[in-house]
């Protein structure tokens, strides 16, 4: 039933729309109103930390999870203060990949392992030895790697086959936090779509490799759609957030498709960088009407909008990584003096693989190298050489999709979004220089969470398409020609490098 937007003070409209936004290394709860405009003053954030291990663990305890998504809703719905009546939808976004074995009363039997997980790539290389890759890349949208289920599930079943067999369900995050809030979940095709095991052209799971892994079909979630939502909170959720009880709670979706809306990038002409623990580059397809070329993914936004992109497993975790390693100063700290070194004028060459390799090679097994270190090199030269690094693999996916799109005469309009991009503008710079393309970034801090209302205010009627939402952006970071010449040459020698450790 289509909801009208009703003027509530300020120049807000209800109804209202509280977005989970969960992370890689924090959870935001935030309230926007029937435009998906943010409402000052209501935004809880918590950070959490990741289980690392030198074997490639990134996982973390999912109830702590849910408690830390608790703990936001509790402070956002006490900072909303009357305006929490008005609430009419819980949007969620969350990060693509992450799996969960429970039980049949939903508790939870694994950790929750994370894309970033490495452990899974030996495993991934033998399936790769015994499956067609390409073929399962063309059904699914993704590769056999150790970000998706299929080695995860192999993994698991290799290395734990007691725990393995007393799993119920499998399903990703947004569908455990779902059941222990609601009591019972629908799985989107949005995060089915991450998971490496559905296939995109039939809108189910591949059955060949359900079967290939001796994994039944109702050992994995339901599915729906974006608008196919829950109501009614169990247990103490029903008391605790009595005025989402009986309200529509939307399924999870992919935080990268939801920052594409929030960032204006629901057209094909508009591709969204994101940059934020990781980064990607991402443009709305038709998912029936894309061949996806092998170093990037398809992924779905919805049954009927598909997600043409490449996805690096680095982004802001390697500034985080050497301001705590490294003692080197923070993106914000140093932005001044970053700023007036010379472009990839430091010596170094760096490949930033600190948890392994997606896009555009795919190597589970690569680690972060640097070649040139001297005896003047500095900490801000570091962080300077790792701005471009992940510039130039940037670069890689942007020209991998310039021409699977065949867009090399007319170029997309690139928004920008992600707390590590948007909090520096040497780092916008460093990449329009890189690309040869204008950066338009995104005013919206929080484009994942704006996403994720959009759809939800679409779902509702409320918007009747987000795709016609204006966009929110700054000035465009113009590229420079001299700048973008030497970069080049700073790519192609981290490319040889590339080619000497990985081939």
């Amino acid at each position: 039933m289509t909801q009208q937007p009703v003027l509530h003070g300020q120049g807000m409209r209800e109804p209202f729309v509280l977005a989970l936004d969960v992370g890689t290394s924090s959870t935001r709860s935030l309230l926007f109103d029937a435009a998906g405009e943010a409402v000052r003053g209501v935004q809880s954030q918590h950070t959490y930390q990741l289980t690392l291990s030198a074997d490639g663990e990134v996982s973390v305890d999912p109830d702590m999870l849910v408690s830390t998504v608790a703990q936001t809703i509790d402070e956002a719905l006490h900072m909303a203060g009357p305006l929490a009546a008005s609430i009419g939808a819980v949007a969620i976004d969350t990060f693509w990949h992450s799996l969960v074995g429970v039980d049949a009363s939903n508790k939870a039997l694994t950790p929750l392992i994370t894309w970033e997980d490495t452990r899974p790539g030996q495993v991934a290389a033998e399936l790769r030895q015994q499956l067609n890759n390409e073929e399962i890349h063309a059904r699914t949208g993704a590769r056999l790697h150790a970000s998706y289920w299929p080695a995860k599930l192999r993994w698991l079943a290799t290395t734990q086959p007691d725990l393995f067999l007393k799993v119920t369900q499998w399903i990703s995050f947004g569908e455990y936090l779902h059941r222990q809030f609601l009591g019972h979940s629908v799985c989107s095709l949005s995060m089915a779509s991450g998971t490496g095991l559905l296939n995109i052209r039939q809108r189910d799971w591949d059955q060949e490799l359900l079967d290939f892994l001796h994994v039944r079909r109702e050992q994995l979630p339901s599915l729906g759609d974006l608008k196919d939502s829950v109501k009614g909170l169990a247990g103490e959720y029903a008391s605790r957030w009595k005025t989402l009880n009986n309200v529509p709670w939307f399924p999870a979706m992919g935080d990268g498709a939801a920052a594409n809306v929030g960032s204006g990038a629901a057209t094909g002409d508009r591709w969204a960088l994101t940059v934020g623990t990781s980064s990607a580059m991402r443009v709305v397809v038709s998912p029936d009407m894309t061949n996806i070329p092998m170093g990037l993914w398809l992924y779905l936004l919805d049954k009927n909008r598909g997600l043409l992109g490449g996805a690096l497993s680095e982004g802001g975790n390697v500034f985080a990584w050497m301001k705590e390693t490294l003692c080197i100063p923070s993106l914000e700290e140093a932005e001044p003096k970053v700023a007036a070194l010379q472009p990839d004028g430091h010596g170094l060459t760096i490949l930033p693989f600190i948890s392994g390799e997606r896009s555009l090679g795919w190597h589970a097994e690569a680690r972060a190298s640097v070649l040139g270190i001297q005896t003047d090199t500095t900490a801000v030269d570091f962080l300077r050489a790792g701005m471009e690094a992940l510039a130039y693999q940037l670069g890689a996916v942007y020209e991998e999709l310039i021409t699977a799109l065949d867009r090399s005469e007319v170029a997309p309009t690139i928004l920008g979004s992600g707390g590590a991009l948007l909090n520096s503008p040497t780092f916008q710079s460093i990449i329009a220089d890189t690309l040869n393309a204008p950066i338009y970034p995104s005013l919206s801090h929080e484009a994942s969470a704006r996403g994720a209302a959009l759809l939800a205010l679409e779902a509702l009627g409320v918007i009747s398409d987000v795709a016609q939402v204006p966009l929110d952006v700054a000035a465009p970071v113009l590229p420079d020609p001299e700048r973008h010449a030497i970069y080049k040459q700073g790519a192609e020698r981290q490319w040889k490098f590339y080619h000497l450790l990985l081939g």
